[in-house]
């Protein structure tokens, strides 16, 4: 019996610091192991690595997404010439190594601190991290923010929680205050990403970076995050429709509760409550009544682009 519970504990003890170290589930995901199978694996992760094979003049052929044939003698040619074994397997070694060549000095580090009050701007369209020490600038950071399709988070913020994190987020995480999903800024092991639109919405950094800021930042620092002069709509008028989630929500939300017809949260997303508040503001305008976000309820609501 004691044998018994002894494991047990072991165990348990196990499974707490594998979870503790589990990187956390927001929207960038988790990296594949990337091997030949039929049919293929597919994916942005795939076209990624035949961009940096390509690059590097391992891969010739196009860049389809397939881990192909053609895609899996790259890859050994690259461990290979890398002294790696040589599997054909991209995982978490080949992924460190060619992050490992493409990481750039990092030479923007300085052993000064912010002496006042920290907080971090992050311009969305220049894909730049300011940090502010008393509201003046002190450093400027590149960084990665989210695709067009599944945009960075625009508004004001905090900061969460603070953690070091494992394979695929870089050596630091710092979660955002973002009521309808879980976002964050994170250091990555695609450092070839950094001055792009490539994340799934979080704020990538390079790692010697992020590992920066996470010692300037605490519990409740704030975090703006402003895009261009069209705020939440920086990325278009998308429609919206129940189960949508976002800065566009949020300022509909908005919108709506300013013309009376909305009177919950505005946590950007649009749930049932939302609905019937548009399905209301469409019905009292002399609108189709679908509960979804057109154009033509933008216009009624107000909203419209700046040309």
């Amino acid at each position: 019996m004691k044998i018994k519970n002894v494991m047990f504990l072991i165990i348990a003890i196990f499974v707490f610091s594998t979870c503790a170290k589990a990187a956390p589930p927001c929207s960038c995901g988790e990296d594949r192991w990337l091997k030949f199978q039929d049919p293929p694996m597919f994916g942005q992760d795939v076209q990624e690595i035949q961009v940096q094979l390509n690059n590097m003049g391992y891969y010739h052929n196009s860049i389809n997404g397939l881990y192909d044939e053609a895609t899996v003698k790259a890859v050994k040619d690259f461990q290979k010439r890398e002294g790696l074994t040589i599997d054909g397997i991209f995982g978490p070694r080949t992924f460190d190594k060619l992050a490992e060549l493409f990481e750039k000095p990092v030479t923007n580090l300085d052993i000064e601190k912010p002496q006042g009050e920290v907080i971090i701007v992050i311009y969305a369209l220049d894909r730049e991290l300011v940090v502010l020490d008393d509201g003046k600038p002190f450093k400027r950071f590149p960084v990665a923010v989210g695709k067009f399709r599944s945009p960075t988070p625009i508004g004001l913020f905090t900061i969460t929680q603070k953690d070091a994190w494992g394979e695929g987020f870089g050596s630091r995480w710092m979660k955002l205050s973002v009521p309808w999903g879980v976002y964050g800024i994170h250091g990555t092991n695609k450092p070839w990403s950094i001055g792009a639109y490539e994340s799934g919405g979080c704020i990538r950094m390079h790692n010697p970076h992020v590992e920066q800021v996470y010692e300037w930042v605490k519990i409740g620092t704030k975090v703006f995050i402003i895009g261009g002069v069209d705020g939440p709509f920086t990325f278009g008028l998308n429609s919206l429709t129940q189960g949508s989630k976002g800065s566009d929500v949020v300022e509909v939300q908005k919108r709506l509760s300013g013309y009376g017809f909305y009177d919950g949260p505005y946590d950007g997303m649009y749930e049932h409550k939302t609905k019937e508040a548009v399905m209301a503001f469409q019905k009292a305008h002399g609108l189709n009544p679908s509960g979804n976000v057109n154009h033509t309820t933008y216009k009624a609501l107000g909203i419209q682009l700046f040309e």
